[in-house]
């Protein structure tokens, strides 16, 4: 029975590390490197390590960025009154593919997980209370995801948020239970934005 190189078994163990990558996609990918000019993958590796070095999050709202303030908080345009709490900065990108929502975000990094050892200090909720003051925000949506996790996180906001005399509302219509912001379409995104309610 043949046998990979031990370098190439290496990069398909790696390759198996990341989310969704099985090992015959890993293989795949491997094969694919093997094939492609070495100044191509010369480029995918630059690439990759221009995003380890520069991407960090930013200083105010949790998004990815490359400077100390994400694209989003420097965008004088932006509604600075309506702030949308989201788990993850790919459900960022998500409602912003949407296009019909122009506020401001606050990124958690994540959602409470009893299962998982995740409680509210796990989360980026720090400076979210001093943001709906300073900022004079009128509404926060809270827009985690539509699983367990996102609902128990939902209804600890919710008790965070309410006494503060803001309007509070939660993302409505369009995303179904048991799924994820990232993987949802535009035309849902904005569906589930516009049918909100009130908490």
């Amino acid at each position: 029975m043949a046998s990979y190189t031990e370098s190439i078994e290496k990069l398909i163990e790696r390759l198996n590390k990341l989310p969704g990558i099985g090992r015959r996609s890993a293989e795949r990918i491997v094969d694919y490197i093997l094939k492609t000019p070495a100044e191509e993958i010369r480029l995918l590796s630059e690439a990759i390590s221009r995003v380890k070095e520069n991407v960090r999050l930013c200083s105010v709202c949790n998004n990815l960025s490359e400077a100390d303030l994400c694209a989003i908080c420097r965008d004088s345009r932006r509604e600075r009154y309506l702030l949308c709490i989201v788990e993850n900065p790919t459900d960022v990108t998500a409602l912003e593919k949407a296009g019909n929502f122009h506020g401001l975000y606050h990124v958690l990094l994540g959602a409470i997980s009893p299962l998982e050892g995740k409680g509210p200090a796990d989360l980026k909720i720090n400076g979210l209370f001093n943001r709906i003051k300073k900022d004079n925000v009128k509404e926060v949506i809270i827009a985690t995801d539509a699983d367990t996790e996102g609902e128990i996180t939902a209804l600890y906001l919710t008790k965070l948020i309410k006494p503060l005399g803001v309007k509070l509302t939660r993302i409505g219509l369009g995303i179904p239970m048991g799924s994820n912001l990232e993987y949802a379409d535009s035309t849902t995104l904005s569906k589930a934005l516009e049918s909100r309610r009130e908490i």
